[in-house]
């Protein structure tokens, strides 16, 4: 199977994450000498635990951001939720901060309708998932949103352009975006624990699946629209 359509599409993925690479390279050199408490989870924990209900707050505020702005992939949040806070509470904050940005982003189509939907996405981004987003039903939007890596942020935005109810909406994306999220929040709750090679195989396991979700959008798209009519529900 073909992941990148193009060569040049190729080495942009390479790029990408050469450049994510060196980042995370340098985020680690400048804790190890600046913030060394960092890296003892115990101690780490303990620090946030004199914010008292602010950190859990703050992490559900830019998990929630990041639905509604999209500056942050959702995945290195749940990560570092799972690092602070262990595998159930990280869940339980990750979650319902992407149900919260997405409530607002369905809800935001909802009241300001096309014209704001088409200012804050590419327009490419609308060409492709307008019609998808507009012919399928709950079964198709679970199928596309539960595959990680696929634009389900924009998809928020064009749901609420739809008939559908926010409730309907929001029960689907809770299911559909809770194993990505559990399997990322538990990586980070491994890390913290020190099984790095078990917490670094469950981040590949992500990454591999964000990666083919986000090559083969198109792919994905035509084959939840194909299938969904025969669906026996």
């Amino acid at each position: 199977m073909r992941v990148f359509s193009s060569r040049r599409d190729r080495w942009r993925g390479i790029a990408l994450i050469v450049a994510v690479s060196v980042a995370f390279l340098g985020l680690y050199v400048a804790a190890r000498r600046y913030a060394p408490f960092v890296f003892d989870a115990a101690e780490l924990r303990l620090w946030i635990a004199q914010f008292g209900i602010f950190a859990p707050l703050v992490f559900v505020f830019l998990q929630a951001l990041q639905v509604v702005v999209a500056p942050i992939p959702g995945q290195v949040v749940a990560l570092v939720a799972g690092y602070l806070f262990g595998p159930v509470a990280g869940t339980v904050y990750s979650l319902t901060g992407v149900l919260i940005g997405s409530a607002v982003a369905f809800s935001l189509s909802k009241r300001y309708g096309r014209s704001f939907v088409e200012d804050i996405l590419h327009e490419d981004v609308v060409a492709r998932f307008d019609d998808f987003v507009d012919t399928v039903g709950v079964p198709g939007l679970f199928a596309f949103v539960i595959i990680p890596g696929l634009p389900d942020d924009a998809i928020c935005f064009l749901s609420g352009l739809t008939k559908w109810r926010l409730r309907t909406f929001i029960a689907v994306l809770a299911v559909g975006r809770f194993p990505a999220y559990v399997i990322t929040v538990y990586a980070g709750g491994e890390l913290a624990s020190g099984r790095f090679i078990e917490g670094l195989a469950l981040i590949g396991v992500v990454v591999a699946l964000s990666a083919i979700g986000y090559y083969k959008q198109e792919t994905v798209r035509d084959l939840v629209q194909r299938l969904e009519p025969r669906l026996p529900f």
